[in-house]
């Protein structure tokens, strides 16, 4: 059975701030896609965080950030 996606996922990446580490107050979407590759190497952190650098890592790698700028914008205009 193939998992439904949580489109909660997508707007955390755009809202979220990085809680620590070189790029504290960051908002993830905007993380360095080197920095990513650092934590694929390494092992992502556990929890929520971790997945969504996980996703935030797989959407990079595939050339998707265009759709969290959507999500940015839409946010934006609906504000």
């Amino acid at each position: 059975m193939i998992e439904q996606a949580n489109p909660q996922l997508l707007i955390d990446l755009v809202n979220m701030q990085m809680p620590y580490g070189k790029y504290k107050g960051i908002i993830l979407y905007k993380l360095p896609v080197e920095y990513l590759e650092w934590f694929n190497r390494k092992g992502f952190p556990d929890g929520k965080l971790g997945m969504l650098l996980n996703t935030l890592y797989e959407i990079k790698l595939n050339g998707l950030e265009f759709l969290l700028e959507q999500i940015k914008r839409e946010q934006h205009k609906n504000a």
